[in-house]
């Protein structure tokens, strides 16, 4: 069977998905122990979970669910037993591999830290964006795309004024939950949901 790029589907043994949470394990706020997420996401009934780095992302296998049955039900899960919201956004396989493979930047040696993706629950009216004056923040650049924007930051996201000025909710719209893994991580993710 072949994947979509919603479904993420791989065949009749369930649909492959990256989870990604937002905002956890930053500054010594809202921590979650990957081992502890695992644990959650196999008590949900998902297949093959690994967890990656400390910063929030598992891949997991689904029977018969697509992404927004799994954001849902991982979200309310971790609303449950952590006692706090967390923002959730799931991602199959041929999504993730789209986004790598339109990429607009150069991916071939780089480091992790210069490309990122800001990954969004809905697409976005690239409007705002279009208002932004990217001359005033070169050599920093960033490219709209399927429910991704993608950041070209030279010297990372920690002092990026770009990323700070896109980022916005002014810009990005007041609804959207946004995410934002480093290049290593996307294609990482992407190896995790194959």
């Amino acid at each position: 069977m072949r994947a979509t790029p919603e479904s993420g589907q791989v065949g009749a043994g369930g649909n492959r998905y990256a989870v990604l949470l937002r905002g956890i394990n930053v500054g010594g706020h809202r921590g979650i122990r990957m081992a502890d997420l695992r644990l959650l996401l196999e008590d949900l009934g998902y297949r093959d979970v690994v967890t990656y780095l400390q910063s929030g992302q598992a891949a997991l296998t689904a029977a018969d669910q697509d992404e927004r049955a799994v954001q849902e039900r991982v979200a309310a899960a971790l609303a449950e037993r952590f006692g706090t919201p967390v923002d959730v956004l799931v991602a199959g396989h041929a999504y993730l591999r789209s986004v790598i493979d339109q990429c607009p930047f150069p991916t071939a040696d780089i480091e992790g830290k210069q490309l990122h993706a800001a990954f969004m629950n809905r697409r976005i009216d690239p409007a705002p964006l279009d208002r932004i004056e990217s001359a005033a923040f070169a050599p920093e650049q960033c490219a709209l795309g399927d429910r991704v924007l993608y950041l070209w930051l030279p010297d990372g996201i920690g002092r990026s004024t770009l990323a700070q000025a896109v980022l916005r909710r002014t810009v990005v719209g007041r609804d959207t939950v946004v995410t934002v893994r480093n290049w290593n991580t996307v294609t990482r993710l992407a190896q995790l949901t194959a």
